[in-house]
């Protein structure tokens, strides 16, 4: 639990009239509740996400084919060279969440990085349209620029976002429960717009108007952002959350022979009043890893690498605890690879005709993704958790974990069936007696249609749970890092397909073998691949299950409120992740 105290001498307004979780003012000064903050700031947020996703989307959806048909790279190469870059777009944000925490805040880390993505974005634009400049160098150099500037603004837009509305006050505490899901829902949009009409674009009429437009939408969305600066709530700036559990660790490997007391009260811990003054949150002891607790006995010198609070050493267990949990979030990361890049791979393959003069870019199948994605959601958000709520007592509906468990089956149900199409679509060409790589196998593409699908669903519980999890479940004053907890597992996820996609077609090539992967996808063995990344997935959702059964959500998390007899009954329960 935690415990906040609001501070005096606010000016002429009350106590209740000002926020109670230590958000303030882009001047540092103390914020009403009724000048900012909520849905009426979230809205340009929001807004803002919806462009930059269309901007994003717009590069990442069809890259493996710009590798493919400009760059000349074959299939397991451009496969890795969009996961690779992906994966950096992804794990910048461990940088760019330090930097916000410790030095500028998240509101000037955005607005810093989102001009660096702006950058990135224009040169990738000329790169492609301007002969001088059309070089895989400084394509590359724009791809990457871009992973840096996206490594600002993904750790903070969503936790600014989220610092929108008041813990301490009912009514936006529930609100706040729905944010992570209409915050996906405005990413998905703006991906829909992508896969939708930019794919399009790049297919039949041009590179270069196909990343000029997004290079304008993130533009857009930048000022739709700046528009909204009046009307934010921001967290103060806390310092550096790894120095904070360096020092712990530190202090508790030093004292690691010297007994923990009995009473949690004889550890070290600053007063109501410090916390108050500083306007930062104190964390009550749990009795979970007891080694780190000995970073907070009395003994020796009071030095900050030798003397921790007790809530510094809590803030370091919330951490820790969540390693598990991340580390078997990497798998389904890797899954949802697939969608950029040999999902996309085999439409190139298949009959695209709808009439007799549209042919469907292959990437424009990702908008299904989308679309089963923004349906599921809604569903989920207006007609499940309701109904679950009356059951559980959870305002969620079910606990975040079980929502991720339930994702975690449904993606080696994905991986089942793309190895049954795959199956299928060889079936096909071996039958009409295809083997050449650029040879048309007579089945339409929507027969990929089902894995596509499945996906958005899978990822309806599974994305969605894993940022609102990390977020949630961080504390107060690493927020942002908690953040990037969710985007690494995006990033070691791409990472490790690289690994897994280059590993599978070297071992399976042995021998003078064709291979599983090879760049005729008519002669290679993808239902092998996708079949092995089923038993993967399954392997995983049992490690998943291991670590969820000790896992212990914090109480302030759960969000038992609707119905405090059952609330009461699951917090005497332990809190336990998955029971």
């Amino acid at each position: 639990m935690t415990t906040r105290i609001a501070e005096d001498g606010l000016g002429d307004g009350s106590r209740e009239d000002y926020t109670q979780d230590g958000t303030v003012d882009l001047k540092g000064h103390p914020i009403l509740r009724s000048k900012g903050g909520r849905w009426k700031a979230c809205s340009f947020i929001v807004g803002y996400e919806v462009f930059e996703r269309m901007a994003y989307y717009g590069i990442a959806s069809n890259l493996v084919l710009y590798l493919t048909k400009k760059l000349h790279q074959g299939t397991v190469s451009s496969s890795n060279n969009v996961t690779n870059w992906v994966g950096t777009v992804w794990m910048t944000p461990i940088l760019g969440a330090y930097i916000a925490d410790t030095y500028l805040g998240r509101y000037w880390t955005f607005v810093i990085s989102s001009g660096i993505y702006l950058v990135g974005m224009c040169l990738l634009t000329l790169a492609v349209s301007l002969p001088a400049l059309r070089q895989v160098g400084v394509f590359y150099c724009a791809l990457y620029l871009i992973a840096v500037g996206a490594g600002g603004t993904k750790p903070n837009i969503s936790t600014m976002g989220a610092d929108q509305f008041d813990e301490f006050e009912p009514r936006e505490k529930v609100q706040k429960l729905s944010f992570f899901n209409w915050w996906m829902f405005s990413i998905f949009f703006g991906t829909l717009m992508a896969n939708i009409f930019l794919v399009y674009l790049q297919d039949n009429v041009g590179w270069s108007i196909g990343y000029a437009i997004p290079t304008v939408g993130l533009a857009i969305s930048v000022v739709v952002f700046l528009v909204g600066t009046p009307f934010y709530r921001h967290k103060v700036i806390s310092g550096s959350p790894f120095t904070r559990m360096a020092r712990v660790l530190v202090a508790s490997m030093r004292k690691r022979k010297l007994p923990v007391p009995d009473d949690p009260k004889d550890l070290h811990e600053l007063s109501l009043d410090e916390y108050a003054t500083t306007s930062k949150v104190r964390i009550d002891y749990t009795p979970s890893l007891r080694n780190l607790d000995k970073a907070a006995v009395k003994s020796g010198p009071s030095t900050p690498w030798m003397l921790c609070t007790v809530t510094e050493v809590e803030e370091t267990k919330q951490m820790i605890r969540m390693i598990p949990i991340l580390i078997s979030t990497f798998i389904p990361s890797t899954m949802l690879a697939q969608v950029q890049t040999l999902f996309i791979k085999q439409g190139t393959t298949l009959d695209r005709s709808m009439g007799p003069h549209f042919d469907i870019p292959p990437a424009c199948l990702t908008a299904f993704v989308t679309l089963s994605m923004l349906i599921s959601i809604i569903i989920y958000d207006r007609y499940f958790v309701p109904l679950a709520r009356r059951y559980t007592g959870n305002l969620r509906g079910i606990t975040l974990l079980q929502r991720m468990g339930a994702g975690l089956i449904m993606h080696v149900i994905v991986m089942v069936t793309a190895s049954l199409v795959e199956r299928k679509r060889l079936d096909v060409a071996r039958d009409s007696s295809i083997s050449g790589g650029t040879q048309t196998v007579p089945l339409t593409i929507f027969i990929l249609l089902p894995q596509f699908a499945l996906m958005g669903v899978a990822d309806t519980f599974v994305e969605v749970a894993k940022i609102e999890f990390f977020y949630d479940q961080a504390p107060e004053g690493m927020k942002s890092l908690g953040t990037s907890y969710y985007t690494s597992s995006m990033g070691i996820g791409n990472f490790l397909n690289s690994f897994l996609l280059q590993s599978v077609s070297d071992i399976t090539k042995k021998n003078g073998k064709k291979g599983w992967i090879s760049d005729n996808l008519n002669e290679s063995h993808l239902d092998y691949f996708y079949g092995f990344y089923a038993a993967l997935s399954l392997v995983n959702f049992l490690f998943f299950l291991m670590v969820t059964k000790f896992y212990v959500y914090n109480a302030d998390a759960l969000g038992l409120e609707v119905f405090p007899d059952k609330a009461k009954t699951q917090d005497d329960e332990g809190l336990k992740g998955c029971d």
